[in-house]
């Protein structure tokens, strides 16, 4: 997982979310409390809080509130989502070798923050997807990339996408149990202990 596969993800991220612009923006979404634009708003704020995680080193920095105000039009918000992804991207691509950096579920590497990113944009942009009642599908490649980064423990013979929103306990995958308390592996995988969480 590296910074070119950020982009390529955001982009798709970003034509599907600029398809929508005429949906409504302000309506729920399924299963949440936030609506389109809250969600879409919460893309951006976790991919600043990634780069700046990266870059603080390992240990955590809150020294400044980061957010996206969800009250900017659907254009700029999903701009906003390009912009901050490439933020991550240069961040991840201008680490120096074995960096780390603070996150709860682990001190992540280059990749880790990448695969993090890239999972925030795909399953975020799904969500807005349900309340904007458009289908969203991304590429088999960029789901299994994702999946394969930050889910060492998911089942790999199946398709790539919804074993993916399985992984992130938003959809079921027959014959294994719903996720409820799931989380990521974003420190190397060389320090996967093999089990999953």
């Amino acid at each position: 997982m590296d910074a070119k596969t950020v982009l390529r993800v955001a982009d798709e991220c970003q034509t599907f979310l600029g398809s929508g612009l005429d949906g409504d923006w302000g309506s729920g979404i399924p299963g949440m409390e936030w609506t389109v634009a809250q969600v879409v708003a919460h893309i951006s704020d976790t991919l600043l809080w990634y780069a700046t995680d990266f870059a603080a080193g390992e240990r955590e920095l809150s020294t400044m509130d980061l957010r996206v105000r969800p009250d900017s039009s659907p254009a700029d918000l999903a701009a906003t989502v390009g912009v901050f992804a490439t933020v991550v991207a240069r961040v991840v691509q201008g680490s120096p070798a074995g960096a780390r950096g603070w996150h709860p579920y682990g001190m992540a590497d280059a990749s880790g923050f990448a695969g993090m990113a890239c999972d925030e944009m795909l399953m975020h942009t799904y969500d807005a997807a349900l309340g904007l009642g458009l289908p969203f599908t991304p590429p088999a490649e960029l789901s299994a990339a994702t999946l394969r980064r930050l889910f060492p423990w998911a089942p790999r013979d199946g398709d790539p996408w919804q074993t993916l929103l399985w992984a992130n306990g938003r959809a079921d995958l027959p014959g294994r149990p719903r996720q409820s308390d799931w989380r990521w592996h974003c420190a190397p995988l060389e320090e996967w202990d093999g089990v999953a969480p």
